[in-house]
């Protein structure tokens, strides 16, 4: 990754083509929950951080309403080029704006970049009807944490002090989210905490690209 486009993820910008070319793994696993969300025809569903649009694209297949909204212009222009007759928007998890309140939201490994879990669970609380269902996948306490300490302690050894802001991520326990989400009116029903090893895609380079398209903060 060149300095330019390092910076561009720093600040929140998405290379959405390359998103698609090399890391596939994160949808594709993903793809699991859509049993959970079981989206009928009809519904009106929301897939929140939808990406480039490939679950979007499942939940239309089912007969569902969907709309697919990310926080990344770069993210929804590529889905809009994958999928033209689906509809996509720009917006923010923490403030959904909505015509109405809807059947579902879905959303796959997301949350995770969202450190304002309280304003997202109130947002995702406006966002449904009474009785709707919220169906997400989310990074858990102690993901990537071996990364994590490994690049802090390069930058430390290179005299880097530690910034606010420099890790990018909001990893709770599944007692954490639950308590968060149930403040704002959300049932926990359902919640899992499981290991999911991911062999990277690149041989040696993998770990370099995965930290060159997700961990640019550092």
């Amino acid at each position: 990754m060149t300095g330019a486009a390092a910076e561009d993820r720093a600040r929140g910008r998405w290379d959405a083509r390359r998103y698609d070319e090399g890391f596939a793994f994160i949808w594709e696993r993903g793809a699991d929950l859509l049993g959970l969300l079981a989206p009928r025809p009809g519904e009106r569903v929301v897939d929140l951080g939808c990406g480039t649009g490939h679950l979007t694209r499942a939940i239309a297949d089912a007969g569902a309403d969907v709309l697919g909204i990310d926080a990344s212009p770069e993210m929804v222009a590529q889905a809009r080029r994958n999928y033209p007759d689906l509809r996509f928007a720009v917006g923010d998890a923490r403030d959904l704006r909505l015509d109405a309140p809807v059947d579902a939201v879905f959303s796959n490994a997301v949350l995770h970049w969202v450190p304002e879990p309280e304003r997202v669970a109130a947002s995702l609380s406006r966002a449904l009807v009474p009785g709707g269902r919220l169906v997400l996948e989310m990074g858990a306490r102690g993901n990537v944490g071996a990364i994590v300490a490994a690049v802090e302690a390069a930058l430390a050894a290179h005299g880097h002090r530690p910034r606010p802001g420099d890790n990018p991520w909001y990893f709770p326990s599944v007692g954490e989210e639950a308590s968060v989400l149930e403040r704002h009116g959300l049932e926990t029903r359902l919640a899992l905490l499981f290991d999911r090893p991911t062999l990277l895609e690149g041989g040696e380079d993998g770990l370099r690209r995965w930290l060159e398209m997700f961990a640019g903060s550092f």
